[in-house]
């Protein structure tokens, strides 16, 4: 029944970091992508942006009702960069609603789109440094420090600002790549094909100074990698998933182009899950936070999937209606 619960937690991890990624980082790509990339963007994003944010929300349901010690831990101890990604995705959410349905044109649309492009940015920033507080081991549940040493310690370091810079990238990556299915010019198309390449070899030099930050921060991840055979092999596929996704930046199919970059963007998921199973938290003190020693009653487990099960036979199938709806035709072969 855990094994259970921990699965689906997994996928609403992954299909968020793909989904509501591919919307962050839209916000991202938009501000490099000129005036006409506002007009791709919100095209893209108005029919199936809030619906994406459903995967974040049943992670968060997850961890409340299963292991609610770890919910109460990351939400007491990183409660400000919390904070910053709950008014992130506020601002972003209402400047782009703003921007998009607002009846009237007027010079308020460009503080509208500051605000979008700024919060695409902070918001990805922040999900990134709350998992580095996570990751690195100096939350503490012992209320023993000053404020700065329970609240600003964890987050607050180079290895935390990388993983932001990390996520902020790769969420740019998953984007652009969408946004070439979604631009109506040629000349659009290939500036978001040299934008996700962009993206791409940022998020490769990101991804490996964040081994290096942990270094400095005496936090020993190689070592945790290097000992995970599941997370050699995920990383080493993305590498070699890397002439795959050029070939298809030249070639006809969106289709294929966003399914290999899912599958990339998927097996960096699992590889960190690799590392980090079955700890959830890593604690200052050494006791760490794992999915067995901080679970619910086995009734509250079982209530939980039972809940899980039936929401989901529910929702993916309208979540598949929608995009059926609002983006069929899109995936059709186009070339480069």
């Amino acid at each position: 029944m855990l094994q259970v619960i921990i699965i689906i937690l997994g996928i609403s991890f992954i299909l968020y970091t793909l989904l509501g990624g591919a919307d962050f980082g839209a916000g991202i790509v938009e501000a490099f992508a000129g005036r006409r990339g506002e007009k791709t963007v919100s095209k893209a994003m108005a029919p199936v942006w809030e619906a994406n944010h459903v995967w974040l929300i049943l992670a968060i349901v997850i961890l409340f009702t299963a292991f609610p010690l770890v919910y109460a831990t990351i939400s007491v101890a990183l409660h400000i960069p919390l904070m910053i990604v709950l008014l992130g995705i506020v601002l972003r959410g209402s400047s782009f609603t703003f921007r998009h349905y607002d009846v009237v044109h007027d010079v308020t649309h460009k503080y509208y789109t500051l605000f979008f492009r700024v919060s695409s940015f902070v918001t990805p920033i922040f999900l990134g440094i709350t998992l580095g507080a996570m990751i690195l081991g100096r939350i503490s549940l012992e209320l023993t420090g000053s404020f700065y040493q329970q609240y600003i310690t964890p987050w607050f370091n180079v290895f935390c600002l990388v993983m932001g810079l990390f996520s902020a990238s790769l969420f740019g990556y998953i984007a652009a790549v969408f946004l070439i299915g979604e631009a109506a010019y040629p000349d659009e198309q290939k500036r978001y094909v040299r934008l996700a390449k962009v993206f791409l070899s940022l998020t490769y030099i990101l991804g490996a100074s964040v081994f290096v930050a942990a270094e400095v921060e005496n936090h020993h991840l190689f070592e945790a990698f290097y000992a995970s055979s599941m997370s050699v092999s995920a990383f080493g596929t993305v590498v070699l998933f890397t002439p795959v996704i050029f070939y298809l930046f030249h070639h006809p199919s969106i289709f294929l182009l966003r399914a290999a970059v899912s599958v990339q963007v998927t097996l960096i998921m699992l590889g960190w899950f690799a590392i980090q199973f079955p700890i959830l938290v890593y604690e200052r003190n050494g006791q760490h936070l794992t999915f067995y020693n901080t679970q619910a009653p086995h009734e509250t487990l079982f209530q939980l999937v039972i809940a899980l099960l039936v929401g989901l036979v529910l929702v993916l199938p309208a979540f598949f209606f929608l995009f059926k709806v609002f983006k069929q035709g899109k995936d059709k072969p186009e070339r480069l």
